[in-house]
């Protein structure tokens, strides 16, 4: 072994001496153009040169560090990718040569670092009014009233600003929202400031987070005192989803939430004393004011008092029960937000007398649908081509899921039956089913068991079915609200969506009020539609009072109308004949001749 260690004695290189040509072969670091602050900020992930010295351990890497210039410009990532391709450094093979999970890992990594920097700029005031009129002017922000809070940037400078709970920013965070839309940015702040407000937003804008966060965060957390915030929503769907979305949001806080059915409603009718004590209340109107009426509830305590889809409860059917609510809630700092996707000019001037001072936040254009959504009119002629043209549209192939809108239940029934037989998966909701029904076809319609969906009003508003793909006007709606409102199933935060309208010639008086909303939209619109004469005011109140008389939905001929008819006639007689004791006679003749006469000349 000695013998061995001394002949490779001399066999010495000397690596001082020969240092230059030693660097020629040893791997270098490429440079990232980043300077001194930017490679502190910089996450280990995202450092595929391997120029930050890491602070923890690392696993051994035979490269030896760089020193980097801090005189480098900083630039954006497609460096990084040019240099990706050329293969120069070794850390991106390390990269490329994980799995498919390891990258997904780091795409989430280097998503919420770029967030994080941005939340750092965001977090930032505004340094002028010009700087704060040119951000709600890029972001279609308008702004009525006096002393009006500024929007926020992010939601880390929301934390920061208003020092929002730590479980409150976990939760939006786990609940997906990693930016806030223009109606969170400007809603928030003002109620967060104690004001009344009402503000219109597209459907699909996140209106329902505008408002229950600062409900959390300044009810700070359970207390044993009774209600102390109260949310109405027109219908019970509505309602249940609004209650999911706090229930996501309060985790973290013990908070009693309580949503109004048959069952708690019989529980609140227990003692006083022997009540459950609950800080949220979501109901539907009718069944709060029975309640009310029933001394069940005890709202003295209520401190927020929100309308969604404030414009359908202050119609007239709504209206009574919206009062007795509002009488019931007598706190004297009660606070009142109202939300809507529309705000008719009356409901706002109605508004307007049982608010304090309030703010008014419009969002985009007054009674127009979100620009994500490709808005149709398709001319039918009449009824029997509406079935038709639906017909052609599934044969020519459906991507669901899709939402079906028609005026009636007895219409939803008969396009039901019409439809189940044409190779798709169909359902059909409406008032008349059990609420089990509802909540099991909802349920489906979610998970894609159910391909089209026929639905009455009842779906129509704030009902938030992710991924419609489209939705069909089958009849044409009452007024432009509930046209806006139905459309805005799809097109729902940020994705695309589209919607067709069927009108026929009795329809072509009201188009002129759709054609508006198409426009005021950034949908195109042909000439012939905008110079349409626009529908009278008498003309809308009555089709918002009643629509139009239309035909029975089916296929049948008429000759199979009439063989029917004469069949169901034949019957009567025959009956009538056995209730006579079967004696024929000349009348029973004449009337068989009489009845089925009409049936000939119909």
């Amino acid at each position: 072994m000695d013998l061995f260690r001394m002949l490779g004695g001399g066999a010495r290189f000397d690596k001082k001496r020969f240092k230059e040509d030693i660097e020629v072969f040893q791997p270098k670091a490429a440079s990232t153009g980043l300077n001194a602050d930017a490679e502190a900020a910089l996450a280990t992930e995202l450092d595929f040169f391997k120029n930050k010295k890491p602070a923890t351990k690392k696993a051994p890497v035979a490269k030896k560090p760089v020193k980097k210039s801090k005189s480098d410009s900083s630039e954006s990532g497609s460096d990084d990718d040019d240099e990706d391709d050329s293969g120069e450094s070794s850390g991106e093979d390390q990269t490329h040569e994980g799995d498919d999970e390891s990258q997904d890992e780091d795409s989430d990594e280097e998503d919420s670092e770029d967030d994080q920097e941005e939340d750092e700029e965001e977090s930032i005031g505004f340094d002028s009014t010009e700087q704060l009129s040119l951000f709600r002017s890029h972001l279609k922000i308008k702004v009525y009233g006096t002393d009006i809070p500024n929007p926020f940037r992010s939601f880390s400078g929301l934390a920061k600003q208003y020092k929002l709970e730590p479980y409150l920013e976990r939760n939006i965070l786990a609940s997906g929202f990693k930016k806030p839309t223009p109606i969170q940015m400007q809603a928030i702040p003002i109620i967060l400031h104690g004001r009344d407000v009402m503000a219109m937003a597209p459907t699909g804008s996140g209106k329902t987070m505008a408002f229950v966060l600062p409900i959390l965060h300044d009810l700070k957390g359970p207390e044993k005192v009774g209600y102390r915030a109260v949310i109405i929503s027109p219908t019970r769907e509505l309602a249940t989803q609004i209650f999911n979305q706090i229930k996501k949001l309060s985790v973290g806080r013990k908070f009693k939430i309580c949503m109004l059915t048959k069952a708690t409603a019989a529980t609140q009718g227990q003692a006083p004393h022997l009540r459950q004590k609950y800080d949220i209340l979501i109901s539907t109107p009718l069944r709060l004011v029975h309640a009310i009426q029933q001394e069940k509830m005890e709202l003295g305590h209520v401190r927020h008092l929100i309308l969604d889809e404030a414009d359908k409860l202050l119609e007239q059917g709504f209206l009574e029960q919206t009062d007795e609510i509002f009488a019931a809630c007598s706190h004297p700092s009660l606070q009142k937000s109202l939300f809507s996707a529309t705000l008719p000019s009356g409901v706002e001037a109605l508004a307007s007398t049982f608010m304090r001072s309030p703010i008014r936040i419009v969002i985009g254009s007054k009674n127009a649908a979100t620009e994500t959504i490709n808005q149709k009119l398709v001319y039918c002629g009449s009824e029997e081509g509406k079935l038709i043209a639906i017909r052609q549209l599934i044969q020519g192939g459906l991507k669901p899921p899709v939402l079906i809108f028609v005026q009636s239940i007895e219409r939803a029934k008969e396009l039901f039956h019409e439809l189940i037989y044409d190779g798709i998966h169909v359902d059909v909701i409406h008032s008349e089913r059990t609420k089990a029904q509802r909540d099991k076809i909802v349920e489906s319609f979610r998970q894609g068991k159910v391909w089209v969906l026929i639905a009455t009003e009842l779906m129509a508003r704030g009902v938030d079915f992710k991924g419609v793909n489209l939705v069909i006007n089958y009849d044409f709606p009452q007024t432009v609200q509930s046209y806006i409102h139905r459309i805005g199933r799809t097109g729902r935060a940020g994705r695309s969506g589209e919607a067709v309208t069927y009108f026929t010639n009795e329809d072509q008086t009201y188009l002129k009020s759709i054609v508006n909303v198409m426009r005021e939209s950034g949908c195109e619109v042909a000439d012939w539609m905008l110079a349409m004469k626009k529908p009278s005011k008498n003309e809308k109140k009555n089709l918002r009072k009643m629509p139009l008389g239309r035909s029975t939905i089916n296929t049948m001929s008429s000759y199979d109308k009439k063989k029917i008819a004469h069949k169901r006639d034949m019957i009567a007689n025959s009956k009538k004949r056995k209730a006579n004791g079967g004696a024929p006679g000349p009348a029973n003749g004449t009337d068989k001749k009489k009845k089925v006469a009409p049936v000939k000349s119909s």
